[in-house]
């Protein structure tokens, strides 16, 4: 074997995607791992424009000719890329000069998504649990105040004349504004109450409920596993987590557009560091502008909206909602596409990961 052809083998031997490109971003070269990351075979990827092998990629062409001129590596991290088959991928991007005549480039992609979310989803949770911490103490310190507050303006209320009573009315009606914005900060109180359910007949109620308010005409399509059995979850929980979800989707569909109700089983599927046989995952995905990337890591925070007048509370609720039943909420957004992914055990759980 000649150093050549054993450079050419050993290339081949990674799990890394590794690429050359010529001056116009066309592939000239590519190892295997490429055709196993990318979904394609060798004949759609020799000489393909490496932008054009995806629907969606945050890695734009001109970045690549900008190395190309300045003769500058780079690399990037948690590149969102959305493959020709729909596939989404999160890679981490190394692009390096070969500095002959032409120049070349060599790309190293490395998919992280699994690690990724393990760690994301620790990461939110820890976050998410703190927050509910903070809230709930927060919650204390208002109310008991609100309710002095309040029981005040009453009694003062019954020495006042009609006329001054206007002032007291309007100190008790922000007391009991501000007491029922706490309460859904806080969101429901009572524990859930799993038993045997349907999650399509959830997810019907959920499109009947948002098609009879529907200004802007938006279409509503399923896409349902008809394998997914029935399960142990709160349906009424579900419900109104799945709600918050499809109402902020149709808030973001301004010019109409499409939702789409997606459910699938997913297998050998971890939630929250524990490692499950099935888990139910059903998806909210629309066709508006994608999420502002700005708010992206704390969407599921209180109080946190990309919307005008927005009030922050409707995912970080649904979030609350689904981790009581031991399941989680993602999302994925770039232009043109957002989808929310709840997901829900439908086996015990086999260990930890």
């Amino acid at each position: 074997m000649t150093q050549d052809s054993f450079a050419i083998s050993l290339v081949d031997q990674l799990t890394t995607a590794v690429m050359v490109l010529d001056e116009t971003l066309s592939v000239c070269y590519f190892n295997t791992a490429s055709c196993a990351v990318l979904g394609l075979g060798e004949k759609k990827l020799k000489q393909q424009f490496f932008p054009g092998l995806f629907q969606h990629i945050d890695l734009k062409a001109n970045h690549l000719y900008n190395a190309i001129q300045s003769k500058q590596a780079f690399s990037v991290s948690d590149v969102q890329a959305v493959l020709i088959d729909g596939r989404h991928l999160l890679l981490d991007i190394s692009v390096t000069i070969i500095e002959q005549q032409p120049i070349y480039l060599l790309l190293e992609l490395r998919q992280v998504d699994h690690q990724r979310k393990i760690s994301m989803e620790s990461l939110q949770q820890h976050q998410h649990l703190a927050a509910r911490e903070l809230i709930r103490g927060l919650a204390h310190e208002i109310k008991n105040p609100l309710g002095g507050l309040r029981g005040a303006a009453q009694l003062l209320e019954e020495s006042l004349d009609d006329e001054q009573k206007e002032y007291t009315q309007l100190i008790i009606a922000q007391a009991d504004r501000l007491r029922n914005l706490v309460d859904r900060l806080l969101g429901p109180y009572r524990p859930p109450s799993l038993q045997q359910s349907n999650l399509h007949q959830v997810a019907e109620q959920v499109l009947k409920l948002a098609n009879m308010d529907n200004p802007q005409q938006i279409h509503f399509q399923r896409d349902y596993d008809p394998s997914i059995p029935d399960f142990m979850f709160d349906p009424e929980l579900l419900e109104q987590a799945l709600l918050n979800i499809v109402r902020n989707a149709q808030q973001a569909l301004v010019d109409g557009g499409q939702i789409t109700l997606q459910s699938r089983i997913l297998h050998q599927h971890t939630l929250h560091g524990k490692r499950y046989k099935l888990v139910a995952c059903i998806k909210v995905i629309d066709n508006g502008p994608g999420i502002p990337v700005a708010i992206r890591d704390t969407l599921f925070y209180p109080m946190v909206s990309g919307k005008a007048g927005g009030t922050g509370l409707g995912l970080s609720i649904a979030q609350t909602l689904i981790h009581q039943q031991r399941g989680w909420i993602d999302c994925e957004s770039w232009p043109g596409h957002t989808g929310f992914m709840i997901y829900l055990p439908i086996s015990d759980c086999e260990d930890d990961v």
